[in-house]
C-alpha cells in the first residue's frame, strides 16, 4: 500500500511538472511539487566537468543539497556550446535535459521544439540579474524568454597603457594621434561597429525584426565609409589580420586592438603592468563623437521540455545560471558572468577584462540579431571590409559602394 502511494505520487508529480512545462503560462514553479527519484541529463564544454571537482559536478551537489525532495541520478556528457542546437535537433527526445547553448542557436532550437520557456519565477531571476541586451539574446521571435545567460559574447579594446591614457582610449582618434592601432576592418563581425554607431541597423532597432531588413544606407553610412577611407591611409592604422593585432601588442610594434577575453591572458602576458581593457572608443565624424558599438550576444543554459523531470530540469537550468553559480564559475574557469551584481564582486571588480566586457554590453554593444536573414549579412560585409582595405573604395565612391552593400545585404528581403 506504501509503494503504490509512493508511486502515485511521483506520477501525480511529474504529471505536474511536463504540464507546467508544456504551458507557459502555467509555468510559474521551477520546481516545488514533484518529489522522488529522477534522472538528469547534462550536456556542457569538456572544461566544466573534467572531474569530481569542476564546476558542473560541485553544482550538480549543491542542487541536490539544495533540493532534497529529488533523489537525482546525473548523467554528464561533452556537447559545447557551439555544437548544442546541431546536436540536440538530431534526436529532440534523446536530448539532454539541461544544456548550454551559444544564443545565435536559439531560432534552431525552438523550431525543433526543443528548448523550454522559463518558468515565471525564472524569467524574474533572468531579469533581475541581466542588462536588457542579454535578456533580448535569450527572447525568442515569439517575445519568450529561453534560457539563462550566464556569460556574454561580445569584444572590446586592449590596449598599451605605457602609450594611451585612461582619458586617451576614449576616443580612437586621440589614440591613432599616439600610437599604432589595430582593427579587423576586414572582419564582418567588426565593421558594422562604425556604422551602427551611426544610426545604422540590422532588423529594426532591437535588431529584431526581420521584416525591417539592414539600413546601412543614405548619409549616415556613407560618411561612416568615407570615415573608414581615411582610416586606411592613417599610418598608424593597421589592419589586423590573421592575428596581426596580437602578434603586434606581443612584439610592441602595436600599441591597441580589438577582440575579446578569450585574448585577455595572452596580452596581460605581454604587457605585464601596462596592460589596459576598455569598452570601445569614439570616432570623429562631422566634428562630432561617434561611439563605436559592438556586437554581443549571450552564452546561456537551456532545459529541454521532453525531458522526463521537467521540473527538476528548469529547476537545475535556473540554478545553474543563479548569482553563486556564476560567481563559481568564474573562480574556477574565469567565465565572466552577466549577473550584473557580480560586477561589484572584488575580484570581478578587479579583472580588467571582466570590466571591459562588462562595461561593453552595458553601454558600447547591440544585440547581434538571430534572425534567419541575417545569413544574408556576413559574406557581403565582410567582401565590403576588403574592399575597404584593398582600397577598391574611396572617398569619390563612397556613397555608390555604400549603396551597392546596403543593396546586397537586403538582397531577397
Amino acid at each position: 500500500m506504501k509503494r503504490v502511494t509512493v508511486l502515485a505520487v511521483l506520477a501525480l508529480g511529474l504529471t505536474a511538472g511536463l504540464a507546467a512545462c508544456g504551458d507557459d503560462s502555467k509555468d510559474n514553479d521551477n520546481g516545488s511539487g514533484s518529489t522522488g527519484e529522477v534522472t538528469l541529463s547534462v550536456w556542457g564544454p569538456k572544461e566544466d566537468q573534467a572531474n569530481a571537482s569542476s564546476w558542473l559536478q560541485t553544482q550538480e551537489a549543491a542542487f541536490e543539497k539544495a533540493h532534497p525532495e529529488w533523489k537525482i541520478t546525473w548523467k554528464n556528457s561533452v556537447v559545447s556550446e557551439g555544437d548544442a542546437a546541431t546536436t540536440v535537433k538530431q534526436d529532440t527526445s534523446a536530448a539532454a535535459d539541461v544544456y548550454m547553448f551559444a544564443n545565435d542557436q536559439l531560432g534552431n532550437l525552438v523550431e525543433a521544439s526543443a528548448i523550454g520557456v522559463v518558468p515565471a519565477n525564472v524569467l524574474s531571476q533572468v531579469q533581475e540579474q541581466n542588462e536588457d541586451i542579454m535578456i533580448t539574446s535569450v527572447t525568442g521571435a515569439d517575445g519568450k524568454v529561453y534560457g539563462v545567460p550566464f556569460t556574454a559574447n561580445t569584444w572590446f579594446m586592449y590596449y598599451d597603457k605605457s602609450v594611451f591614457t585612461e582619458e586617451d582610449v576614449k576616443s580612437l582618434d586621440a589614440m591613432l594621434a599616439k600610437g599604432k592601432v589595430a582593427f579587423p576592418l576586414d572582419t564582418a563581425w567588426y565593421l558594422p561597429s562604425f556604422y551602427i554607431g551611426n544610426g545604422c541597423t540590422l532588423y529594426g532597432p532591437e535588431g529584431t525584426d526581420e521584416a525591417a531588413g539592414v539600413d546601412f544606407s543614405g548619409a549616415k553610412a556613407a560618411d561612416v565609409t568615407a570615415y573608414l577611407v581615411g582610416l586606411v591611409a592613417n599610418p598608424n592604422f593597421v589592419v589586423d589580420s590573421n592575428g596581426a593585432g596580437l602578434a603586434g601588442i606581443q612584439n610592441k610594434t602595436i600599441n591597441a586592438y580589438f577582440s575579446g577575453s578569450w585574448d585577455g591572458a595572452a596580452v596581460q602576458e605581454a604587457l605585464g603592468d601596462n596592460f589596459g581593457a576598455a569598452q570601445l572608443p569614439t570616432f570623429t565624424l562631422g566634428g562630432q563623437q561617434v561611439q563605436m558599438k559592438s556586437f554581443a550576444g549571450s552564452k546561456a543554459i537551456a532545459f529541454n521540455p521532453n525531458a522526463k523531470n521537467a521540473q527538476a530540469a528548469a529547476a537545475f537550468a535556473a540554478f545553474l545560471g543563479s548569482t553563486e553559480a556564476q560567481k563559481a564559475h568564474y573562480d574556477m574557469r574565469g567565465i565572466i558572468p552577466t549577473d550584473k551584481s557580480l560586477a561589484s564582486d572584488s575580484a570581478v571588480a578587479a579583472d580588467p577584462v571582466a570590466l571591459a566586457q562588462i562595461d561593453t554590453v552595458a553601454a558600447t554593444s547591440v544585440f547581434q540579431p538571430t534572425v534567419p536573414a541575417m545569413g544574408n549579412f556576413w559574406t557581403p560585409t565582410e567582401n565590403f571590409g576588403k574592399a575597404l582595405v584593398s582600397k577598391e573604395v574611396t572617398a569619390a565612391n563612397a556613397a555608390e559602394q555604400t549603396e551597392a552593400w546596403n543593396s546586397s545585404l537586403n538582397a531577397g528581403s
